[in-house]
């Protein structure tokens, strides 16, 4: 009488499915990503390779006007744009505002933004360009 023995379930796992998943996920946040346009300024330059989070963008042309992802912008507007992406945010402690002030732009232009991120109480970093 020959014995029957009993087979063991297979403890493999297919992946060739979750390639097919990881592919359309990756699709799916390239077209649902926002791209951040900063409009080409010639930017101060830095021996500093640090990189820090970006939350909202503020460009400073060097003739004093103020650009929100690249749409000209007034300064009284600055400050309710921050609030309202600081909120959106739900207060996050590293909400960040990236200036991005072009070559040559008057300082005192810089500053008043600073203040509204102090005023505000968020981060607020300077944008550079790498020495060449």
């Amino acid at each position: 009488m020959p014995l029957n023995r009993r087979r063991k379930p297979s403890a493999e796992f297919s992946v060739a499915s979750l390639t097919d998943i990881i592919f359309l996920l990756l699709i799916f946040f390239m077209l649902t990503s926002n791209f951040v346009q900063i409009k080409p300024f010639e930017l101060p330059e830095s021996d500093s390779k640090t990189t820090a989070p970006t939350s909202i963008i503020i460009a400073i042309s060097k003739n004093s006007e103020f650009f929100h992802d690249a749409t000209p912008v007034q300064f009284q507007e600055i400050e309710l744009l921050v609030k309202k992406a600081f909120i959106k945010s739900n207060e996050n402690k590293d909400f960040t505002i990236t200036i991005v002030a072009e070559k040559g732009t008057p300082f005192e232009e810089v500053i008043e933004v600073m203040k509204i991120a102090g005023k505000l109480k968020v981060k607020s970093i300077l944008a550079t360009q790498p020495k060449s």
